[in-house]
């Protein structure tokens, strides 16, 4: 075992005794940011090559700092997009939701597919649906300015048209045009702010996490705005947390325009995001 490697393993009991979710992990993917190399490259990596801010790191993620705004990088499906203070860092488990709009999407007798991302933060959600349904028309909204400045690079040099303004009132040129709404809002109870991990507490913005007492306000208010952007025919697909199953699918009830309302798990297969289609007329 080189230098390099066991510094990893003493980096990992560190990281695991501080409540770190994933500190093996963590341990290799700091050790490979700092001395410029692949995580399965960390062997190679020479005694005397061994670079000592890799503890100044480990030191940052021990105090429960993002690892992505430590290495300015998340990875969300076949992206690598840049994050850090003042954008939510996209999370594993919105792949299983852009995965099912992306099928969704597919299965659509559409040839350019009109898109809309609201609360699109990092643009992770909009990019993967532009990349991975080639011929779509891919339109995101992020209302905060800080957000936003992580979301413009991101998305330089894409097809998505990226706008500033609030989720509830955007693309009204865009009126019962769209085939399908995504997004990933806040959504988690004020009154569970102490028992959200440290990372996301706090460094996401309270803005991208929180939304009311029973953390379903903003969803109540794009189901409305999702309704109004759709075609008839059209899709909406909305994250939410596990503990949220069978509550949103009620927000889109029949009487309000929709049918087809159903929950889907995620790869743990815990509830996590919501569907339906608008009513045709």
């Amino acid at each position: 075992m080189n230098l390099l490697l066991a510094e990893v393993a003493q980096a990992t009991q560190r990281l695991a005794d501080a409540g770190v979710p994933s500190p093996r992990t963590d341990a290799e993917e700091l050790a490979a940011f700092v001395h410029g190399v692949k995580r399965g490259e960390l062997h190679t990596v020479k005694d005397f090559d061994f670079d000592a801010r890799y503890w100044e790191v480990i030191a940052r993620r021990e105090a429960r700092e993002p690892l992505q705004h430590i290495t300015g990088r998340a990875y969300f499906r076949y992206l690598e997009l840049q994050v850090g203070p003042g954008v939510f860092v996209p999370r594993p488990e919105t792949e299983s939701v852009v995965g099912w709009a992306i099928d969704a999407v597919r299965a659509m007798d559409v040839v350019e597919p009109c898109i809309v991302d609201l609360c699109t933060g990092s643009g992770a959600i909009a990019l993967a649906l532009a990349q991975e349904v080639p011929r779509s028309r891919v339109h995101a909204v992020e209302l905060s300015e800080d957000a936003l400045q992580w979301t413009r690079k991101n998305v330089e040099g894409s097809r998505v048209d990226l706008r500033q303004g609030n989720a509830l009132t955007a693309f009204p040129d865009l009126d019962g045009q769209v085939d399908l709404v995504i997004s990933n809002p806040p959504y988690i109870p004020l009154t569970e702010w102490e028992y959200v991990a440290p990372e996301a507490r706090d460094y996401d913005p309270d803005m991208a996490l929180f939304s009311g007492e029973d953390g379903l306000d903003l969803i109540r208010g794009l189901e409305r705005t999702a309704h109004r952007l759709l075609r008839p025919g059209g899709v909406v697909v909305v994250e939410h947390a596990d503990t949220q199953g069978g509550q949103v699918p009620w927000i889109f009830a029949e009487d309000r325009g929709w049918t087809d309302a159903a929950d889907h798990p995620d790869l743990n297969n815990r509830p996590r995001f919501a569907t339906a289609r608008k009513a045709l007329p």
